[in-house]
C-alpha cells in the first residue's frame, strides 16, 4: 500500500512573492467544475471529490486561498491581469492616475526653462535708475537722495564658526558710515559664543563703524521673533531700507550700491533679491547635489518669476526690503517656521512687487553633513505646509487678480511645495516596488525612467559642469523625498516636528580672505575697503586657526543610522530581486540602484559627519 504523500509545509509569503513565476510564463489552471448533485455509488454513499491540482510551483498557499485579498489571491493562483476583477483593474488605473502626476511637473519645468531661455536670448534684466559708477548720476542728485539710510540686520545664534566673517563682510560696505547701521542680533545662549560676538563688534565700534549688539532675553519665536524685536527699535523709523544676512552670508563691498539704485523711481517695490553663491560646493557629493537644486531655484525659478510676474519667495537672506512695505503687510511673524515666504507672501497680496538680480551673488555655505541638510529640509518643506494652511483664505479673500490667486494656490504652493515631494515619495517608495508583486499595476517605462530622466537633465542646466552626477542626483532626490514627503505632512497636520527650528550646522569653510578673493572677482572695490579687509584678515587670523583646530578635532569616524532609509533600502531591495526573477530589465536596475542610494544615505556614508 502506498503511504499518503507528506503535507508539504507552508512557505514564507516573501518566498513565494519572489519565486512566482512572470506573467508571460503563467498559464491560467483549470476551472474546476462543480456538479450541483454529487454522484452516488451502487451501495449507497457519495463519490470522493476529484482532487484539487497542485498550484503553481508545486508549492501550496501558505493560508487558504479564499482567505486571502483578491490582488494576492490572483499571484498565488497564478491568474493574469485579463482576468482581474473590475476592482482590481480599478487599483490599477488608480495607481497609473498616480503615476501620471510627472506630467504636470514636466510642464511646469518646461515653462520655467522656456522662459529662462527667452530672458537669455532677450537680455531682460532689471533696470536701475541711478549707476554708483557714473559721477553724472550722483552729481545731478543730492546726498540724501543717493544714499539713503539704510539698516543692515545680522541675525545669529550660536554661531561660532562664522559670526566674525560676516560682520567683518557687513562692516566693510561701500556706504557712507553716516547712513548705514548693523546690528547683531545675537541669540546665543552659550556665554562664550556672546562675548566673541561682543569682542567683535567693539573692534568695529572703534574702527568707527556704526554698528550695535543685541541680544533678547526672552528667545520666542526663532528668527522671526529676533528680527521682529530689532525692528521695535525706535531708531528704525529714521531708515528707508533693511538689508538682511545670515550669519554665513558675506556680501560684497558694493551689494549696497548694486541693489538700492533699483527703489529709485519705483515705489511699489518691496524687495531687491540676490542670488547665493556657494563657497564649498565642490567640497564633497553631497554639496555637489545641493548645488544642482539651488542653482535651478535661483536661475530659473526665482528669475522667471521675478521678470513675468513680480512674485518670488523670499530666501530669508540676501536681500534688501523697504521697510515701509515689511510695517504695511503687518511685519515679522512667529506662526511659522518660514518666516520669509510668509513675509513675502502678504507683501504679494498687499499689491508690492518683487526684482531678482541674478547677477549680484552673495557668498554662503552649504550644509556638509547629511544630518545638517536633513533638518534644513524638513524645516523648508514643512514650513510652506504650515504657511498653506493659515493663509489659504487670506489669498481667497484678497484683491490681487485671479491669475495671481490662481498662481499662489496651485503653481506656489500645491504643485511645487505639496504635489512634488507626494509625487517622488509615492511612486518610487511605495507604487513601484509594489507592482513587482501586483500583476494588476504595472507602471510604464516612460514613467519609471523618461521623466525623471528629462527632469533632471531640466533641473541640472543651470549648472552644466554637474552633468557627470545627473544620475546620483535623480536617486538622491528620490532618497530626500522620504524626509519632504514626511515635512509635508507634519506640517498640514500640525505635528510638533514642524515647529522645530534647529540651527543648520556651519563649518566656516568660507574664510575672510576667501571673501577678499571673491570681492576682487566680482566686483571692483575701492583701494582704501580692500586695504581694510586685508587688515581684518590679518587681525582675525589667530581666530581663524582656532576654529580651524575645532573643525578638525569636531570630525568623528561613527556614522549615524537612519531607520527609514534603511527599512525603504530593504524593501526596493527585495523589489529588485523579485522584478530579476520577472525578467523586467528596466525596473530591475532602477529599483537596485535606488535601493542602493537609500542604502548609502541610511547608513550616513554621504557627505561629512560632524559633532
Amino acid at each position: 500500500m502506498v503511504e499518503p504523500a507528506a503535507r508539504a509545509q507552508p512557505r514564507p509569503l516573501l518566498l513565494l512573492l519572489l519565486l512566482r513565476r512572470p506573467l508571460h510564463q503563467r498559464r491560467r489552471p483549470p476551472r474546476l467544475r462543480r456538479d450541483p448533485d454529487p454522484p452516488v455509488r451502487s451501495g449507497g454513499g457519495e463519490v470522493p471529490s476529484p482532487q484539487r491540482p497542485p498550484a503553481v510551483l508545486g508549492l501550496p498557499p501558505p493560508v487558504p486561498a479564499d482567505h486571502l485579498p483578491r490582488c494576492l489571491r490572483r499571484q498565488f493562483l497564478g491568474l493574469d491581469p485579463t482576468h482581474c476583477e473590475p476592482e482590481d483593474r480599478r487599483l490599477g488605473r488608480g495607481l497609473l492616475v498616480v503615476a501620471a502626476v510627472p506630467d504636470y511637473q514636466s510642464v511646469d519645468r518646461v515653462v520655467l526653462v522656456l522662459g529662462c531661455l527667452w530672458i537669455k536670448i532677450r537680455g531682460i534684466k532689471p533696470v536701475a535708475s541711478i549707476d554708483y559708477e557714473k559721477k553724472g548720476d550722483l552729481e545731478s542728485e543730492s546726498g540724501d537722495v543717493v544714499y539713503p539710510m539704510v539698516l543692515v540686520q545680522i541675525p545669529m545664534c550660536n554661531e561660532r564658526e562664522v559670526y566674525q566673517q560676516s560682520i567683518a563682510a557687513v562692516c566693510i560696505q561701500d556706504w557712507p558710515r553716516e547712513r548705514m547701521l548693523v546690528q547683531v542680533l545675537d541669540d546665543s545662549d552659550d556665554l562664550d559664543v556672546q562675548l566673541l560676538i561682543k569682542s567683535e563688534v567693539q573692534k568695529w565700534q572703534q574702527r568707527g563703524v556704526r554698528i550695535v549688539y543685541r541680544h533678547r532675553l526672552i528667545r520666542t519665536g526663532y528668527k522671526a521673533g529676533n528680527l521682529k524685536s530689532a525692528m521695535s527699535c525706535d531708531y528704525v523709523k529714521d531708515y528707508e531700507f533693511v538689508a538682511i544676512f545670515d550669519a554665513d552670508f558675506q556680501p560684497g563691498p558694493d551689494f549696497l550700491k548694486k541693489t538700492i539704485p533699483y527703489f529709485k523711481g519705483n515705489d511699489d517695490l518691496a524687495l531687491v533679491q540676490t542670488r547665493w553663491a556657494f563657497v564649498n560646493k565642490d567640497e564633497n557629493l553631497l554639496t555637489r547635489l545641493q548645488n544642482i537644486n539651488l542653482s535651478f531655484h535661483f536661475e530659473v525659478e526665482q528669475q522667471v518669476n521675478g521678470v513675468f510676474i513680480n512674485f518670488f519667495g523670499f530666501n530669508g537672506t540676501a536681500g534688501v526690503w523697504r521697510i515701509k512695505a515689511l510695517e504695511e503687510c503687518g511685519g515679522w511673524l512667529e506662526r511659522t517656521t518660514v518666516e520669509d515666504m510668509d513675509i513675502a507672501v502678504r507683501a504679494h497680496l498687499c499689491g508690492w512687487k518683487f526684482i531678482y538680480l541674478n547677477d549680484v551673488k552673495c557668498l554662503c555655505e552649504l550644509p556638509e553633513s547629511y544630518e545638517a541638510y536633513k533638518k534644513q529640509q524638513h524645516r523648508w518643506h514643512s514650513g510652506p505646509m504650515q504657511l498653506f494652511r493659515m493663509c489659504f483664505f487670506d489669498v481667497l479673500r484678497s484683491k490681487v487678480s485671479l491669475a495671481k490667486k490662481a498662481n499662489l494656490i496651485f503653481l506656489f504652493f500645491l504643485l511645487r511645495k505639496l504635489i512634488l515631494p507626494f509625487y517622488s515619495f509615492t511612486l518610487f517608495c511605495i507604487i513601484l516596488p509594489l507592482t513587482m508583486f501586483l500583476p494588476e499595476a504595472q507602471l510604464p517605462a516612460w514613467v519609471v525612467c523618461y521623466v525623471p530622466g528629462v527632469m533632471s537633465i531640466l533641473n541640472i542646466l543651470p549648472a552644466p559642469r554637474s552633468f557627470p552626477f545627473i544620475v546620483p542626483y535623480l536617486l538622491f532626490e528620490n532618497t530626500m523625498s522620504v524626509t519632504k514627503f514626511n515635512a509635508m505632512i507634519s506640517g498640514l497636520l500640525k505635528f510638533g516636528s514642524s515647529y522645530e527650528w534647529i540651527v543648520t550646522k556651519k563649518l566656516g569653510r568660507s574664510s575672510e580672505a576667501d571673501l577678499v578673493s571673491f570681492s576682487e572677482k566680482e566686483s571692483d572695490p575701492l583701494l582704501e575697503t580692500s586695504s581694510l579687509h586685508r587688515s581684518s584678515s590679518e587681525s582675525g587670523l589667530v581666530e581663524l586657526n582656532k576654529m580651524e583646530m575645532t573643525k578638525k578635532a569636531g570630525k568623528h569616524s561613527r556614522n549615524r543610522l537612519y531607520r527609514k532609509e534603511l527599512g525603504l533600502a530593504l524593501i526596493l531591495l527585495t523589489a529588485a530581486v523579485r522584478s530579476l526573477l520577472s525578467a523586467q530589465g528596466i525596473h530591475f536596475y532602477f529599483l537596485l540602484f535606488q535601493g542602493i542610494s537609500f542604502l548609502v544615505v541610511g547608513l550616513d556614508l554621504i557627505g561629512e559627519q560632524v559633532s
